[in-house]
């Protein structure tokens, strides 16, 4: 990190001793901020010239002041960094170039606002500094699009939501004042650009939600600070609660500190939003020294499949012989976790004990003499009500980390908790993995231990919808996996086209082919990566867990190589000197042709899973086959309707 000269100063940032009016380009050039302090602050981004975001008017409307209206200036210092990060737990990219010029703008009134110009975004964040106490009673953020502009919206019916949503294409002008969403959201300004927003260093504040502002802009919406929360005695009250009692506002503060990064992700190319480590730069680094314990992998997963073991001559289900064979299966292809889901405690709330059919120590033993760890599922309410016996209890028992289920909420008091929680964990050495949660907002990087997070519409919707289609499949990882690693839980082996998909809650079956659901394993980022298919199905198809087993969870490099938004994507990932390819297409078939210049000098073997020659007809028929190719060739990719395509590429 480094000051820049005066002579980069003059060209990046313009302002005389009477002007409001401060510019800030990206290192590149090509993305410009223009920010403006009158009596009130607002600022616009272009991209190479041309409108992304037209207008944003921000202010903290705080219980003793206003951060933002009618602000003194006292400084406007600016910046390049230009620094070099090395996640410790590396979900697409083992080295990360954090390059960008950075707008400090001091007020009088103790308070600053930070800008950050990115090649592939801009960030935007308050710090107040003063050190008194107060409430934050609202936090503005009124965006203005240019007339004709659209999103792919998440809408939310309630903030009290698992954030698991859909991402239907609306014009602005037709999302009401009424209507919000959850984050990440994507706008698109066709001609323009598309603008990803999202948050990051998201702590003890409580997370945003967008609303409808009328025309073409979009304004913020918080849950309020919760002052009781009682259990919904309507409806499973061991998760699901009932907030009872609100203040008037939306976070307490009682020292100085840093609000979190309001992240804008810009681009014209919208393979920039699946490449884009911008959630990850802007978060806090890591507070755990030691992360060798941190062991990323894949996990055989249990309540997907309904614990439907068969072939075998004990009684399949809750029970200490089915998790035996989960172990075994795990083990003989060197997946590196068991899950035990809902159900292996005596009761959803009282889960110190084991239900009387299973004994979770005895499996956590059996599991370590088949080098095979075991994650504990539990519900958010009981955990949070006694973390620290529960938490090292379970740690006592030997057990690799937790699944964490049914927070629902963004409050400010579940967003502290959901850092209490790593923090315990990590303490403990222990994984985490976040579900019915808000999307990543900068805990993956503060404490590494937090591997994955759901907050997706995901695989399990298998078992009661026929909504989980290709083109969602094709949506997600350009909006919702921008935020961050997502437990979507791929491996489906019962794929089916739309004539023959049956909905069955305890056998799920997949929409599109057997290669489409193979591709998510390299397409999608999940460093705990579930395989949710009951493991006698899989040993019925050993071909292609073979294939699925050797690909890994954590990257070293990502290169998207085709994409477009609810359409199709093509992801070249590499870890050590092997690259992995997957590509994902929606209800149209598609073919292209993949310019292998990537890899390095030298011979390599190519392993490919592709759509068999009836799998427009048969979703599960595939062609597995192998052939030498070199950084010279152009790989013909053909994919039926719903179709995936997905290769291993080795010296």
């Amino acid at each position: 990190m480094k000051t820049l000269s005066f002579i980069l100063i003059l060209l990046l940032f313009t302002v005389s001793v009477n002007s409001k009016v401060f510019k800030l380009q990206s290192p590149d050039g090509a993305v410009e901020l223009t920010v403006n302090v009158d009596n009130e602050i607002s600022w616009s981004a272009t991209l190479n010239g041309k409108t992304a975001i037209e207008k944003a008017v921000i202010s903290m409307q705080l219980s003793d002041r206003v951060l933002g209206t009618n602000s003194k200036l006292r400084k406007n210092p600016v910046k390049e960094i230009n620094e070099t990060i090395t996640p410790a737990v590396p979900h697409k990219d083992a080295v990360i170039s954090n390059h960008c010029n950075e707008l400090t703008l001091q007020f009088k009134s103790d308070f600053s606002l930070f800008f950050r110009a990115y090649n592939d975004g801009v960030a935007y964040r308050f710090a107040e500094t003063s050190g008194k106490s107060y409430e934050v009673l609202n936090e503005q953020m009124d965006l203005y699009f240019p007339n004709g502009s659209g999103s792919f919206f998440p809408q939310e019916e309630s903030m009290y939501s698992h954030n698991e949503r859909f991402y239907p294409y609306k014009k602005l002008d037709e999302i009401s004042e009424s209507d919000f969403c959850s984050l990440p959201v994507m706008f698109d300004v066709p001609g323009n650009a598309r603008v990803l927003f999202t948050e990051t260093a998201l702590n003890n504040y409580p997370g945003m939600f967008l609303k409808g502002k009328g025309e073409t802009a979009m304004q913020t919406k918080f849950p309020k600070f919760v002052l009781e929360a009682i259990p919904n005695v309507a409806s499973s009250p061991d998760r699901n609660e009932i907030i009872s009692k609100e203040a008037d506002y939306i976070a307490r503060v009682s020292e100085a500190r840093n609000f979190p990064w309001r992240v804008f992700i810009i681009s014209n190319d919208d393979r920039t939003f699946v490449e884009s480590n911008l959630t990850y730069q802007l978060s806090e680094p890591s507070v755990i020294e030691n992360t060798s314990w941190i062991k990323p992998g894949k996990v055989a997963w249990d309540w997907y499949n309904a614990n439907n073991i068969y072939g075998v001559d004990f009684k399949s289900g809750l029970n200490t012989e089915t998790y035996k064979y989960y172990i075994d299966f795990a083990s003989e292809n060197g997946i590196e976790y068991v899950i035990l889901d809902e159900g292996w405690t005596k009761s959803t709330s009282e889960i110190l004990e084991c239900n009387p059919y299973l004994d979770a120590r005895q499996l956590i033993e059996y599991g370590k003499t088949k080098n095979v760890g075991i994650i504990l599922w539990v519900l958010w309410k009981p955990l949070n009500e006694n973390m620290t016996e529960i938490l090292e209890t379970y740690q006592s028992w030997g057990a690799k980390g937790i699944k964490i289920d049914f927070m629902q909420r963004n409050d400010q008091y579940m967003v502290e908790s959901y850092e209490a929680i790593a923090r315990e964990c990590a303490r403990l050495e222990l994984l985490v993995d976040y579900h019915g949660a808000f999307k990543p907002s900068g805990l993956r990087r503060k404490y590494p231990n937090v591997v994955n997070y759901e907050g997706v519409k995901g695989n399990e919707n298998n078992k009661w919808s026929n909504e989980i289609t290709p083109e969602h499949n094709v949506t997600i990882p350009f909006t919702r996996m921008a935020a961050g690693p997502m437990d979507y839980t791929p491996g489906a082996m019962m794929n089916a086209h739309p004539v023959n998909h049956i909905i069955s809650f305890e056998r799920p079956m997949s929409l599109g082919t057997r290669c489409h659901e193979v591709a998510m394993y390299v397409v999608y980022e999940a460093p705990l990566q579930m395989m949710c298919e009951s493991p006698s199905t899989y040993k019925k198809e050993q071909e292609t867990v073979d294939f699925i087993t050797k690909i890994p969870t954590v990257w070293d490099e990502t290169r998207v190589l085709e994409g477009a938004v609810s359409d199709y994507i093509v992801v070249a990932r590499r870890k050590g000197d092997k690259w992995y390819v997957g590509a994902m297409t929606d209800w149209t078939a598609r073919e292209f042709n993949i310019d292998l210049s990537f890899l390095d000098e030298g011979q390599y073997t190519m392993t490919v899973m592709r759509d068999g020659i009836n799998a427009d007809r048969f979703a599960q028929d595939y062609k597995k086959e192998r052939r030498l190719v070199n950084r010279t060739n152009k790989i013909p990719v053909k994919m039926v309707s719903g179709g995936g395509w997905a290769a291993i590429i080795e010296k």
